[in-house]
């Protein structure tokens, strides 16, 4: 059991002035980029103030419900919560309300011998849809604020300038083991055996786990690279050395996930032109949305990665068969009531018949979001996950090179690799709904001026034609 000290609830209590703050001296793209960043990296993990009715206050709650407070109070600004795609405004109605399905088709209880878990009721469904909707408020003030070129440069100096300051806290517990949430918040707030690797420690810092602080280390290291990639030629020494030390701070994260993914990505980033980035964040895309039917018609290659992760790795290749053995298991669980899930309370998982025991772990977002929202919270969240990139990847194929930014193609990998990551672990984080709307208000301005350059097209055609003179 976690026991947070005060010094956890005053952090908690004081940032809502620290945003102020923020929105009162920087312009409003950067001032939400760091309302949502630096409660993601500062504020206490697993820690919440309690309030009667309305939902808890935590770390995820605080940066975006303030942010929207800055917004609409300090700014005096009208946020649109509707994209203008048809099918992202279907998107943001199922993902809404895909609560009350949950609620109205999982009334009756699950009975074991010895123990019983609740059926949902009506106020489950209201505090679920309470949270999406706070979950949510990244996205739309993304869309609005850094759905730009702009947007997307301080996005990208935003996370090379939290990663050098983050590797400090990280490299005293790479040498001292994980301390930093016990010496500040007074709790640990994982299983700290799983921070031991490779004969040395993964920092976690005020993340819930190690693999959080490593796809974090991951996204500004190839921040850095696009910095490197596109600064002048008088700056390109100075950017060298931070991307290298960025990538040493990712390899002392000990985490092979997020290695894998800055093999994959910085080659991209450092080599291929925006056009070629863009279609390669949507595969990634697409290949997350179909991962459950691949999977549920085993076209996954299981066997054969099982098999390439021995070579790499006996004791990771057997976390993985884990891993994928209770996905399965949760797999044949979810689609027993496939179209709205279990919904909460561990219902989605499988029990002991007789002490009701939760008998099995889920890793990866896509299967929890199976296991408690069926397909209709799966297709809601990972379709609004996927539809920017889907967008863009039809704006790379219409729009002149010259219009694409260069540091477009870059935030749209990063956001890819954390679609991939989802699938083994639960990465979904604010800073993702925040990359996620950054992008649709990115494609929203190519879609436009396409639009807007068609029709001048067709002006000059129209005035191009013949006047015939009729005698």
């Amino acid at each position: 059991m976690h026991s947070p000290n005060i010094i956890a609830f005053a952090v908690l209590a004081l940032w809502p002035f620290v945003v102020w703050q923020l929105w009162r001296r920087l312009d409003s793209g950067r001032a939400l980029i760091w309302t949502i960043l630096g409660g993601y990296l500062i504020l206490p993990p697993l820690t919440a103030i309690n309030l009667p009715v309305i939902p808890d206050f935590d770390k995820v709650s605080v940066p975006n419900l303030m942010a929207l407070a800055c917004a609409l109070w300090m700014l005096r600004d009208k946020i649109s919560f509707v994209p203008q795609n048809p099918i992202g405004k279907a998107l943001i109605v199922v993902y809404v309300l895909s609560p009350f399905g949950t609620v109205l088709t999982n009334t009756d209880p699950l009975i074991f011998r010895q123990a019983m878990i609740n059926g949902m009721r009506i106020y489950d469904s209201l505090a679920s849809i309470a949270y999406q909707v706070i979950a949510l408020l990244p996205f739309f003030l993304a869309r609005r604020y850094l759905g730009t070129p702009e947007g997307l440069r301080a996005i990208v100096a935003a996370l090379v300038a939290a990663g050098l300051a983050y590797s400090l806290p990280m490299l005293v517990e790479v040498v001292m083991s994980p301390q930093m949430n016990v010496w500040v918040y007074g709790f640990f707030q994982h299983d700290f055996w799983q921070t031991v690797r490779y004969g040395g420690y993964r920092p976690v810092v005020f993340l819930p786990h190690g693999l959080w602080v490593a796809f974090f280390a991951f996204m500004a290291l190839a921040a850095a690279v696009t910095t490197f990639r596109h600064v002048s030629a008088e700056a390109r020494p100075k950017a060298l050395v931070v991307l290298l030390y960025l990538a040493a701070m990712l390899v002392l994260c000990r985490s092979a996930g997020p290695i894998v993914y800055a093999l994959a990505v910085t080659p991209l980033i450092l080599l291929m032109p925006v056009r070629v980035q863009l279609l390669a964040a949507m595969a990634m895309a697409v290949l997350v949305i179909s991962y459950p039917v691949l999977r549920g018609a085993h076209l996954v290659p299981i066997d054969q990665i099982l098999a390439f992760a021995d070579t790499l790795s006996p004791d990771r290749a057997y976390s993985l068969r884990f891993r994928i053995e209770n996905e399965e298991i949760l797999l044949a669980r979810a689609q027993e009531r496939p179209w709205f899930g279990w919904g909460g309370y561990g219902r989605a998982f499988t029990h002991d018949p007789i002490t009701g025991r939760q008998l099995n772990i889920a890793d990866g977002a896509w299967v929890i979001l199976m296991g408690t929202y069926g397909w209709a919270g799966y297709v809601a969240e990972f379709g609004l996950f996927a539809l920017p990139l889907l967008l863009l990847g039809r704006e790379a194929w219409r729009q002149p090179k010259a219009v694409l930014s260069p540091w477009l193609g870059a935030v749209a990998l990063i956001f890819g690799a954390n679609l991939i990551d989802l699938l083994p672990n639960a990465t979904q984080i604010p800073f993702t709904w925040l990359m996620a709307g950054a992008l649709l208000g990115e494609a929203e301005r190519l879609a436009a001026l396409n639009r807007a350059a068609k029709g001048e097209r067709l002006r000059m055609l129209n005035d191009a034609k013949p006047v015939r003179t009729v005698i």
